[in-house]
């Protein structure tokens, strides 16, 4: 199971292109051959940047839901507008393409959060003032998420 960790700072020059912190490239290099998939995502003003093998297993569990009920393919076209391979190339810079830079509003500033198995991809100025509107629930958060399940953390 993939599992990255940390938050990096960076800078997106005006191609888009990101130069990824020596830190996340190495967690990144056994992905690197493979690519990777960029999307938007669901309920958060960033993009997500999924490896290869994790867009595949979501793919997976996404080609089960049954193509003939409508909600299924509106939510699909939904989760797939503006979907992009992309890679890491040889220098370790990432390219946004510019409809998803627009898309997340990335101007110069970047922040790369990890989110378990996936990268989200943040402006700045957008990344910091999510924090500081959840961090006052951030405990009753925590609590409802994690604290009923039945399972024991050790």
């Amino acid at each position: 199971m993939i599992s990255f960790i940390g938050t990096y700072e960076c800078k997106a020059d005006v191609k888009g292109r990101i130069m990824m912190p020596v830190a996340l490239k190495n967690q990144m290099a056994p992905m690197l051959s493979n690519g990777f998939v960029l999307k938007r995502s669901v309920f958060q003003p960033c993009l997500e940047l999924y490896p290869m093998e994790e867009w595949n297993l979501l793919m997976e569990k996404m080609n089960k839901k049954n193509r003939f009920k409508k909600k299924n393919n509106d939510f699909i076209r939904r989760f797939s507008a503006g979907v992009k391979v992309v890679e890491v190339d040889a220098t370790g810079r990432l390219l946004i393409p510019r409809n998803l830079v627009s898309i997340a509003g990335i101007s110069k500033d970047v922040v790369l959060s990890s989110a378990i198995n996936i990268i989200e991809i943040w402006d700045k100025d957008s990344y910091e003032k999510v924090i500081d509107e959840t961090a006052e629930d951030f405990a009753d958060l925590a609590e409802e998420v994690m604290g009923d399940d039945g399972d024991e953390l050790s």
